[in-house]
C-alpha cells in the first residue's frame, strides 16, 4: 500500500475513523494512521484530482485501507448491509483490499463544501438518486462523481462519497 497522497500531494486528508467525528462517536484508528490504498488507486485520485481542479474544487479523503478488525467494530456497531459490509460474507469491505476510498470535495482554498450529507449519515439521503437540497449541492455531488469515473472508479448507490477503482 502507498499513501493516497504520493500521485498529488494536493488532495487533502481527514480521516474520520481516526477521531470522533464518525457514526461511531469514537477514533478506530490509531493516531498518525494515514489514507493508504494500492498505488493504482493513489495513481487514479491523482487523475480525478486534476480534473476537479479544472472547476476550481479537489479531493478530500475520509477514508481509504481499512484493517479487516475495523470493518468488524463497523459491522458490529451497525448491521445494516446497505451501508456496511458484512466482514463474515464474500470479500468483505473493498476498503479492507485497499481498492475503495469513502471521498468528498473541498473548494480551491481546501475548504470543506456542502454535498448531499455528511460522512457516513446512513439514510436515504445518501443514496445516489438524492442530490442534495439545492441545485449547487447536486452539481458538486455529480462533479464528484463524473470525476471519479473519469478516473476509473465506480460508485457505490447507497453511498454518495464511496468510491471502487473499478480495474
Amino acid at each position: 500500500f502507498v499513501d493516497v497522497r504520493s500521485g498529488d500531494p494536493t488532495i487533502r486528508v481527514e480521516l474520520r475513523y481516526a477521531g470522533p467525528n464518525n457514526f461511531l462517536g469514537h477514533s478506530l484508528y490509531p493516531v498518525g494512521t494515514r489514507a493508504l490504498a494500492r498505488p493504482e488507486v493513489a495513481s487514479a485520485l491523482a487523475v480525478a484530482q486534476s480534473i476537479l481542479r479544472r472547476y476550481q474544487y479537489g479531493l478530500k479523503i475520509w477514508d481509504a485501507y481499512r484493517p479487516a478488525a475495523v470493518q468488524a467494530k463497523l459491522w458490529q456497531a451497525s448491521r445494516n448491509t446497505h451501508y456496511v459490509a458484512n466482514p463474515e460474507f464474500g470479500v468483505g469491505s473493498l476498503h479492507s483490499l485497499g481498492i475503495a476510498v469513502d471521498a468528498t470535495l473541498v473548494d480551491s482554498r481546501n475548504r470543506d463544501v456542502r454535498m448531499p450529507t455528511d460522512f457516513d449519515q446512513f439514510t436515504p439521503a445518501a443514496m445516489e438518486p438524492y442530490m442534495g437540497s439545492s441545485f449547487e449541492m447536486g452539481g458538486r455531488a455529480r462533479l464528484l462523481k463524473y470525476a471519479m469515473h473519469k478516473a476509473g472508479f465506480a460508485g457505490l448507490r447507497s453511498e454518495w462519497w464511496h468510491f471502487t477503482i473499478a480495474d
